[in-house]
């Protein structure tokens, strides 16, 4: 089953899979917020340092199950499945797009 995403947040599964850093950090605004395990990281230097930490650690791959809008953002339920205890588990991914960017990612 295939998933409707908006493109931004289609780009950065896409670029997640592919292990591609810069790839995911051009899906994000240039102040992005992203929010993960405890964690903010804010600006585009610390989002792709996040997410080059997280590959390595995890070597995790996603795979998007279901899309809603909820109060403007978009929540896309993500199977996460890499190196980690109790793997693969189903998150939430709250993204909020602005002008065709991922201006905030929260991950619950």
């Amino acid at each position: 089953m295939s998933v409707e995403l908006p493109e931004p947040i289609a780009a950065y599964i896409a670029a997640e899979n592919g292990h591609d850093t810069e790839a995911l950090g051009r899906c994000f605004a240039n102040d992005a917020v992203v929010k993960d395990e405890g964690r903010t990281f804010e600006g585009l230097v610390a989002i792709k340092d996040w997410k080059a930490e997280t590959k390595k650690k995890y070597q995790h791959t996603v795979e998007p199950l279901a899309s809603v809008e909820e109060d403007g953002s978009t929540v896309v339920t993500v199977r996460v499945a890499g190196n980690f205890p109790g793997s693969p588990v189903d998150l939430r991914f709250v993204f909020r797009v602005e002008a065709g960017k991922i201006a905030s990612l929260e991950i619950r």
